[in-house]
């Protein structure tokens, strides 16, 4: 016999994972705004757009959480995770900017 098991719903850890890390990319932001270095690096616009698809990813796990429709949970889950991988890379890439010392 085979066994099926259901996967568990990612969306509330998404959208745990996606506030968290919207604090950290505001962080960094602020952090620029403040050392005034920010206008010689693409690592604010890289944080901002993160900031932008946290929020966004955020807001979708939400829908996802709430919603009654199953295939429209889905739809929302799937659209959350993609943007908080999306998200994911930006502040991976300004870790590595950092990293690097492209400054």
């Amino acid at each position: 016999m085979k066994k099926i098991v259901k996967m568990e719903k990612k969306s509330p850890h998404i959208l745990n994972a996606s506030s968290n890390l919207l604090g950290f990319s505001l962080i960094i932001i602020t952090s620029l705004k403040i050392a005034k270095i920010s206008q010689s690096t693409y690592l604010d616009e890289f944080a901002g757009f993160a900031c932008i698809l946290f929020a966004c990813s955020c807001f979708f796990s939400f829908l996802a959480i709430r919603t009654r429709k199953e295939k429209r949970e889905y739809t929302f889950e799937s659209i959350a995770d993609y943007l908080f991988l999306t998200a994911l890379f930006c502040i991976v890439l300004a870790v590595i900017i950092v990293t690097l010392k492209i400054i």
